[in-house]
């Protein structure tokens, strides 16, 4: 996770607030979760989507959400699974859909392997999303002009690229960011290189459903 300035301007950028339903896509650990958990309170909503492609994953991503969902205070917590193209049968109307480190991976045959290509999923939150809710997008940048080919070997996208395919889904750019940008990366190398494991050059995207 990211120093509590940093955190706090992400949260700003999300437009997360009281009263407001997040879809949270490939939870993780749940950081993110229990984050807007807390943010969105009593009256709010937080699905906290495991996309049914990595269900199966040794830690068991679907079981930890579970057991997130049944913290103290996590009332508003909904953990949920399904096929990515299939979110809305898991999940009801949003404000926001928040994807944090994972864009990359609709490019690579383990999402896509039950049809989820990007423009697809782009299409689905757009569905899903309410008339001005918020599509945001963090991710590690690959260098200019690689595109989407460093998705699958190095877990990077190019911001240009993410633009392009979501934009394409009728979605327009509301806010960019480069709070997380690190000049330092040389971008030719995977994120889990313990070069810059955690100090990747990142973007920050807020797309708009008009």
């Amino acid at each position: 996770m990211y120093d509590q300035p940093k955190l706090s301007e992400l949260i700003r950028f999300a437009r997360v607030g009281a009263d407001s339903t997040v879809i949270d896509v490939y939870p993780g650990d749940g950081d993110w979760t229990r984050l807007f958990s807390d943010i969105v309170g009593p009256k709010g909503r937080v699905y906290s989507f495991v996309p049914a492609e990595v269900a199966h994953f040794k830690n068991d991503p679907v079981g930890r959400m579970r057991t997130l969902a049944t913290e103290p205070g996590r009332e508003n917590v909904e953990a949920v699974s399904a096929d990515l193209i299939a979110m809305p049968k898991v999940t009801q109307p949003a404000d926001v859909l928040w994807l944090h480190l994972f864009y990359h991976d609709l490019h690579t045959p383990l999402m896509q392997a039950r049809g989820a290509t990007a423009a697809h999923f782009n299409r689905v939150v757009y569905e899903q999303l309410k008339p001005g809710g918020y599509y945001v997008i963090v991710d590690h940048a690959a260098a200019v002009g690689q595109g989407t080919s460093d998705a699958q070997s190095l877990h990077r996208i190019e911001p240009a690229s993410v633009r392009e395919e979501v934009e394409a889904a009728g979605f327009v750019l509301d806010a960019e960011s480069t709070m997380l940008a690190n000049k330092d990366d040389p971008h030719s190398i995977k994120v889990f290189d313990p070069a810059i494991k955690g100090e990747t050059d990142r973007f920050a995207y807020r797309f708009v459903k008009p």
